[in-house]
């Protein structure tokens, strides 16, 4: 899959079948504010429940994909907002830690170290966020870098398309170094010839739920779980779009509900518009945490 048409792939699911019983369970995630008639992609919450984070191409942003945010008001999402961060450029798959003292996320702004890269932004008591900084060159490369994750213990799981993986885009991780990272390594056993990205750490690092390049031009998302010091092969999660023919990606977290996750990917219902955000289930952990 070429990096262009990765771009509203990657920048561009949902729950258990029946798919009627499962959307009614689980549903779009805030209809009209989050989830709209353009593309949304990849979700974050914050571990108080009260604000989520998306990227989107609507109108209203800076320029091409933005990030917006929007606040829980009487249990609506309610007041969606361009970040100030945001860029001429791209911003896309943003990720708040679990201390809520960061925003990462990907760009391909100027001033990079190759396409995209990674960035974060500290976040304040009063929730603005400050400038950017680059992750730098331990883990930004001169080819591109997306979907930032972090495990409990500070280790960031992202995807590439740099050399040494097993072809195309792969998922690495990198371990945390006083405050930032050391050199990044492939994930053995997860990573093939096909291209693997858009990652996410579940159970405390115990397992990744990612998503794998399909036939068709899209993504399905897979889970592997670690056992003894190995990444297991990968199975599909049951979704009721999570299908061959379509686009599910960007599953992560919810901080604040952490039994639920937050996807994107196209239902036939409820629908908003392109990529839309839904809620669903996460899958159950049972992997042991010795992949470091």
């Amino acid at each position: 899959m070429r990096t262009r048409h990765l771009l509203l792939a990657l920048t561009l699911s949902l729950p258990f079948s029946p798919m009627a019983s499962a959307l009614s369970e689980f549903g779009i995630e805030g209809m009209g504010v989050v989830s709209t008639r353009a593309d949304e992609i990849r979700a974050t919450l914050s571990a108080d429940g009260q604000r989520i984070i998306w990227a989107s191409n609507r109108e209203g942003g800076a320029g091409g994909w933005d990030l917006w945010q929007a606040t829980l008001q009487d249990k609506r999402w309610m007041e969606p907002q361009p970040l100030a961060l945001n860029s001429a450029a791209d911003e896309v798959d943003p990720f708040l830690s679990g201390d809520g003292r960061w925003l990462y996320f990907a760009s391909n702004r100027k001033g990079g170290h190759g396409g995209f890269d990674l960035y974060r932004a500290a976040v304040a008591a009063d929730g603005s966020l400050g400038q950017p900084q680059n992750l730098g060159p331990a883990v930004n490369g001169r080819q591109d870098e997306r979907s930032p994750a972090l495990a409990d213990d500070g280790r960031l799981l992202f995807s590439s398309n740099r050399a040494g993986g097993s072809g195309g885009w792969d998922l690495w991780r990198a371990p945390a170094a006083g405050d930032g990272f050391a050199a990044p390594s492939a994930l053995l056993g997860i990573n093939t010839d096909a291209d693997e990205l858009d990652a996410s750490w579940l159970g405390g690092g115990r397992a990744v739920v990612f998503a794998r390049a399909n036939a068709a031009g899209g993504a399905q998302l897979w889970l592997s779980q670690c056992r003894q010091g190995q990444w297991g092969e990968a199975t599909l999660l049951g979704l009721s779009f999570n299908s061959a023919d379509g686009d599910t990606r960007g599953a992560v977290i919810d901080a604040n509900k952490p039994g639920e996750l937050v996807v994107s990917g196209k239902a036939r219902s409820p629908r908003a518009g392109g990529m839309d955000l839904y809620r669903m289930r996460a899958p159950l952990v049972d992997g042991d945490g010795s992949c470091r």
